[in-house]
């Protein structure tokens, strides 16, 4: 009951100071000078605050909600997973001169072999019109002495449980990079003593990139899967900046023939 009757004074509150200034700006012509500078005053007080409030709105509510999971996937898909770190905002939304292993969150870790790291990682917000994911991923290299560069992502418990050699498993990215360079995305699933990989190239041509792996032509042992994790694989990355707009995974039983 207070809560209702709060909301009637509020709404109530918010008809009268309307009223009120649509009755001084109506009056203002014929305004007594003294009494329209103290309102030419609180006008400009209050504006600034609306204007602060419009502005914060109008970006918020422009972008895509915090947590959206929402993305296409193929329909008879029987798992269907966004990261953290494109869903929601990071405890540490950054890291600088990286170490190898470093991790952001707590699915997404850094691989490399430099001896100088001179490697940048930040989560930041989209912006674009187009982007269903909240957040985006910003890699920075600058000089790049080692061989190797790798983003790990560690696939839930979900995403593993129930795995078969009958099962598509998809990975959908959005990619913008500052200069041309090859990436190669590896599925790796333990199972038992062995790890079962499928290595695919991105085709970064493509606005949506999609790559699909097909564990028909894996030795995967069903009974035997503990755990899987996708390799982002950068060739090349020095002087470069990429962008992860989106990254979002699926898996779904292959067609019976």
């Amino acid at each position: 009951m207070a809560k209702i009757g709060g909301t009637l004074f509020d709404a109530a509150f918010y008809s009268r100071t309307i009223a009120k200034w649509a009755r001084n700006a109506r009056l203002a012509r014929s305004a007594d000078l003294l009494a329209l500078r103290r309102q030419r005053l609180h006008a400009r007080q209050l504006k600034a605050h609306l204007d602060a409030l419009i502005h914060v709105a109008d970006e918020r509510l422009a972008l895509p909600l915090e947590g959206s999971t929402s993305f296409p996937k193929p329909h008879n898909a029987d798992w269907a997973w966004r990261p953290e770190l494109w869903r929601g905002p990071l405890p540490h939304p950054g890291l600088s001169a990286v170490q190898t292993r470093s991790m952001l969150g707590e699915e997404v870790t850094l691989f490399h072999d430099c001896e100088f790291s001179e490697l940048t990682l930040r989560q930041l917000r989209n912006l674009r019109e187009e982007d269903l994911a909240p957040y985006g991923l910003r890699m920075d290299v600058f000089r790049f002495d080692g061989s190797f560069l790798s983003l790990v992502v560690d696939i839930p418990a979900e995403g593993v449980s129930g795995l078969k050699r009958t099962h598509l498993i998809r990975m959908d990215a959005i990619v913008e990079l500052e200069k041309p360079i090859e990436i190669f995305a590896r599925l790796n699933i333990k199972n038992g003593p062995n790890t079962e990989q499928i290595v695919r190239e991105l085709d970064l041509n493509q606005d949506q990139i999609v790559v699909e792996f097909d564990l028909a032509y894996s030795n995967l042992n069903e009974r035997r899967v503990e755990a899987a994790w996708i390799d982002l694989i950068f060739e090349g990355p020095e002087m470069n900046q990429v962008v992860l707009r989106d990254l979002t995974f699926s898996r779904r039983p292959r067609a019976q023939i």
